[in-house]
């Protein structure tokens, strides 16, 4: 599990969550910087809100799921309230806070090696 210092992807999360100001801010190794205010918002988003693709692809879904990078928790989230039995799954235990504090049933950020 990640010690607090470690999780800054659950921090960004958590301070969205709670309607602080964030910016994600991506850099790629070919040297492209990305400061982006709507990561955040995205990883929080509603069904509504998808793109096109991602709720096409949730149209396929069946049966019990598991979702490994649960992130906050919106893939989780939408697919409980469709009566999937989800167990989300993240490494960062902030990331899993959020998304109970988002009404996910079952969560945890324990990881196993």
């Amino acid at each position: 599990m990640l010690r607090d210092n470690q999780d800054a992807y659950g921090h960004q999360l958590y301070d969205f969550y709670k309607g602080r100001q964030v910016v994600e801010i991506v850099e790629r190794d070919d040297g492209l910087i990305d400061p982006s205010e709507t990561y955040p918002k995205y990883y929080l988003s509603e069904y509504k809100d998808w793109s096109l693709r991602e709720r096409q692809a949730a149209r396929y879904v069946k049966g019990r799921v598991l979702d490994i990078g649960c992130g906050g928790g919106r893939w989780s989230l939408y697919l409980q309230k469709k009566g999937h039995d989800v167990l989300a799954v993240d490494i960062s235990p902030l990331a899993v806070k959020v998304c109970k504090l988002r009404g996910t049933a079952q969560c945890q950020s324990q990881v196993y090696h």
